[in-house]
């Protein structure tokens, strides 16, 4: 492989258009569309997304994926979707009641590689925003669809509260719906199934009621009552970097590190990285070349760097940082390292299952 093809890539976003939409990815994270749109999301990283620096630049993550393979990908099979997609969401009003199926349904009965597992970090939230999680006590799909049929779901939908710095994890299988006046920022498994099942009475951009998938969220919704709320996160030290654990799942690890103006490195151990900046500059650097992303810009970092570097431009700049999918075990070994008890270490881990 030439040298010149490893290095940290810039990605182009792709904003899409959303009937709850805003203009907040516009005005306020810089994202190139017409603010008076209603620009739902913008997708940071995700298979067709765009290079958009060096000797790669216009080159998909797919295109990466055939031409760079386990340089890119390490261990994971570069002939397969890149793993995850990053996104940031702009609700300004409700987005439908919904549920995402398995990998097992997906591959049955979508014929597609993998269902959908996701999870969000709450950016900001107004005043009194919710999210739908969940039931509030246990039903049956016998109950579900007679309360789809005759308009009475919203009785047993369980509404949970949001501020901004909350994260929330929603394994498939979990019905929910974000909230109006929410912004946050999203990693999920590759995957675009969605089943709806509820759209508040709204019309689609052709006038006609967007359409529900009720008999297969039926097939794939946990019926059971949901008391998960906003997960408990650590915060710790290592290797240089202020760091914030957030997720832990078998699908991908996210967190929030703070980086300061003295360069810290950090490590691939054989998988891509995700880097997004937030409200502040960051310089990432690898194989000799120094990357400059403004506020809320990604950059992927191939496996075969091994290690990249960041450090904020002007005093300190948080980022997120998402691995995909997570070698979970590499959590557990840096919160024990950074002097994280035992069990509080357990107790995080246990909230994204066995």
């Amino acid at each position: 492989m030439d040298q010149t093809s490893l290095y940290p890539y810039a990605i182009e976003p792709k904003e899409t258009p959303a009937i709850w939409g805003g203009d907040a990815l516009v005005r306020r994270f810089g994202k190139d569309a017409s603010p008076e749109a209603k620009i739902g999301e913008s997708w940071e990283c995700w298979d067709t997304n765009h290079v958009r620096n060096g000797p790669l630049a216009g080159k998909s993550i797919a295109g990466l994926r055939e031409l760079l393979g386990a340089s890119l990908l390490g261990d994971i099979d570069p002939t397969r979707i890149f793993p995850v997609l990053t996104k940031i969401i702009d609700a300004r009003d409700w987005l439908s009641v919904q549920v995402h199926p398995n990998d097992a349904y997906a591959q049955r009965v979508e014929h597609q590689p993998n269902g959908k597992t996701e999870c969000w970090y709450i950016f900001s939230a107004d005043p009194d925003s919710e999210l739908v999680l969940g039931w509030t006590r246990d039903t049956s799909r016998a109950e579900y669809e007679r309360r789809v049929a005759d308009g009475s779901l919203g009785d047993i939908l369980r509404r949970v509260p949001v501020k901004a710095g909350d994260t929330f994890y929603l394994p498939s299988g979990t019905l929910h719906a974000v909230g109006k006046g929410i912004i946050l920022f999203e990693t999920q498994q590759a995957s675009d199934l969605t089943y709806r099942i509820f759209d508040w009475n709204r019309t689609g951009p052709d006038g006609k009621p967007r359409e529900l998938a009720v008999k297969k969220a039926g097939d794939v919704l946990n019926y059971h009552r949901e008391t998960a709320g906003a997960l408990d996160q650590i915060a710790y030290h290592f290797e240089g970097l202020d760091r914030t654990a957030m997720i832990a799942g078998p699908n991908f690890v996210v967190e929030r590190i703070v980086a300061s103006d003295e360069p810290a490195s950090l490590p691939t151990n054989g998988r891509p990285l995700i880097l997004m900046s937030l409200e502040r500059a960051l310089e990432v650097r690898g194989n000799g070349v120094t990357l400059a992303l403004s506020k809320y810009q990604t950059a992927l970092i191939p496996a075969a760097l091994e290690w990249c570097t960041v450090r904020a431009v002007d005093g300190s700049a948080p980022f997120m940082f998402v691995t995909p999918p997570a070698h979970r075990e590499t959590m557990p070994v840096r919160l024990l390292a950074a002097g994280i008890a035992q069990a509080r270490v357990d107790a995080f881990m246990a909230q994204f299952g066995s």
